[in-house]
């Protein structure tokens, strides 16, 4: 059993999907903390009422950022936590606490990376034309949603759609890969080779259980 702390900012839907999964028979992780670095995000709630530890370690009683990440770090080693997942924390991680957890740090990004890196995807995928989006979870590197890509999921991009409506499209594939990629990492199927997430079949061998999910 993997041992994983989640780091949040916001009102945790994806963190929800973690919790829901890791309450399933036989799920190979547990999540024995949660981090808002945003007192009022909702997502504490969430960890709350699944009797989860939760914390709050506020980045504006920082005066460096290197002492915010250290008092991070030192939290989620009190916690033995082994892995770390992001869902929706939004403040970037330098170099010093990324190579601490390296190929330990897991995110989800809403785009098909290494397109649309940063803010504002679904916008500027409906900018650009292209006619497919979705999402991708990947081990942090210090690049900015760089790292090695554990599993990616793919929408089509309809002609009356809006940023909106992708983001919804998006999100609810989220709430199906994020669990889908920690599972793998937990039973320990995923090793990274030459900055590539290699599983015991070949790289992205699961990325089939997702097709189906594809809108017409």
């Amino acid at each position: 059993m993997l041992d994983v702390a989640i780091i949040i900012s916001g009102s945790g839907s994806n963190l929800q999907a973690l919790i829901d999964a890791c309450k399933e028979e036989n799920f190979p992780a547990r999540i024995v903390k949660v981090i808002s670095n945003n007192p009022d995000a909702y997502g504490l709630e969430r960890a709350k009422k699944s009797g989860i530890e939760t914390e709050v370690i506020n980045h504006v009683d920082y005066e460096e950022r290197q002492d915010f990440e250290d008092a991070l770090d030192q939290s989620i080693k009190d916690s033995g936590a082994k892995i770390i997942c992001l869902a929706g924390f939004m403040r970037i991680l330098k170099g010093p606490f990324v190579n601490r957890w390296k190929n330990r740090i897991l995110n989800i990004h809403p785009s098909i990376l290494p397109a649309f890196k940063g803010l504002h995807t679904q916008e500027r995928a409906l900018e650009a034309g292209v006619r497919f989006t979705g999402c991708t979870v990947h081990f942090v590197s210090s690049d900015l949603d760089g790292g090695p890509i554990i599993l990616q999921a793919i929408t089509s991009i309809d002609q009356n759609d809006t940023a909106d409506t992708l983001n919804a499209k998006v999100l609810e594939l989220e709430h199906q890969i994020y669990p889908e990629a920690l599972k793998l990492v937990a039973s320990g199927r995923v090793r990274v080779s030459e900055n590539r997430v290699r599983t015991e079949k070949t790289t992205f061998a699961n990325i089939s259980v997702i097709n189906p999910l594809i809108s017409k």
